[in-house]
């Protein structure tokens, strides 16, 4: 993380950035909330520039924006760095050219030569500036209390989106996450099975589908209980999490059938990753009440080849070599 300039100093950029990053927002695709607060803006203090920005570690970025065609700029150039050092007021410029803070700013001393600055930080509820909504205009302006009050609105309504944005975030992830392990669910690996190939098909970039089922599992339902299946399911998916990469699908798809979705590699790849998780899942599982199971892992594998019509298409030929993988180390 780049070191935050002398002006940050009294803010701590750990938690501050940490709390950002909670929100998912950083680099996220315009929505209509955070325009439709931007365009507020906008005509209330009629402004040709408006923004709602979020302050990054090293950059200013525009979740909204209007009359600027920027993504972000550095912060180091951000009057909005200055505004969240005081986030219980808005910070006014009248003048930019006046104030020595911003005179020598290249914003004010060249284009798009901004003369006047009005924002207000973004506070999310613990207290944690994340960035501003922001006026500026090319030209000096006066400014009044009650204007300050609105931007201080306006503000908060933004607080209220983000914080509506990641409960709805929390809500589909909930709905896409397997109730018992915690990792993606059938509705989770469907959505990435697409995703994926799609991307495929506009790029060519290989990816390969593992499905996984385990062997011996009903054996300790039988012996051991539901509860001790339970754990050796939970006890799997971490085994499995601890060894697909960083950007892989993880999902568990029925009872005791996983899946894992390996973007950026073909049948060599997939096959190392393969034995990992034959190696990791065949291991002793010690259960809570100190009883000893054991299951093992057949692995079924398909890669993308643009012969292949579709998803579900590349799904069953990866159920087909389970299936075979299952019917050679039968008995």
């Amino acid at each position: 993380m780049a070191d935050a300039p002398p002006y940050f100093a009294s803010l701590n950029e750990s938690q501050r950035l940490r709390a950002i990053r909670s929100y998912e927002i950083l680099d996220s695709l315009p929505e209509l909330e955070f325009d439709a607060l931007a365009r507020v803006a906008a005509h209330s203090f009629g402004t040709p520039i408006a923004l709602i920005a979020m302050m990054d570690s090293d950059r200013l970025w525009f979740k909204s924006k209007i009359g600027l065609d920027v993504p972000e700029l550095d912060r180091k150039i951000a009057f909005c760095a200055h505004a969240i050092m005081h986030p219980a007021e808005a910070l006014v410029v009248e003048d930019l050219r006046a104030d020595e803070r911003f005179a020598g700013n290249p914003l004010v001393a060249g284009a798009p030569h901004i003369r006047f600055y009005a924002g207000a930080a973004i506070v999310d509820p613990a207290g944690q500036p994340l960035g501003t909504i922001a006026v500026l205009d090319a030209v000096p302006r006066l400014f009044n209390g009650q204007q300050r009050e609105t931007l201080q609105d306006l503000a908060t309504l933004v607080v209220t989106a983000l914080t509506g944005r990641r409960r709805a975030l929390d809500l589909e992830r909930l709905a896409l996450n397997d109730y018992l392990t915690g990792i993606g669910n059938r509705a989770q690996f469907d959505r990435s099975m697409e995703a994926s190939f799609r991307r495929a098909g506009r790029s060519g970039e290989i990816f390969t589908v593992l499905c996984l089922d385990l062997d011996g599992f009903k054996d300790v339902n039988d012996r051991l209980g539901h509860a001790a299946g339970d754990e050796v399911l939970c006890e799997v998916a971490r085994r499995l999490s601890r060894v697909v990469r960083l950007g892989d699908t993880l999902a568990r798809i029925g009872g005791d059938e996983f899946a894992v979705i390996m973007g950026h590699g073909g049948s060599d790849a997939a096959a190392v990753l393969a034995r990992r998780i034959v190696d990791g899942v065949r291991q002793p599982f010690v259960l809570s009440n100190d009883a000893t199971a054991t299951v093992t892992v057949s692995v079924g594998m398909a890669s993308y080849h643009p012969a292949i019509s579709s998803a579900s298409e590349l799904l069953v030929q990866a159920d087909r070599a389970l299936y075979l993988a299952k019917s050679a180390a039968a008995p």
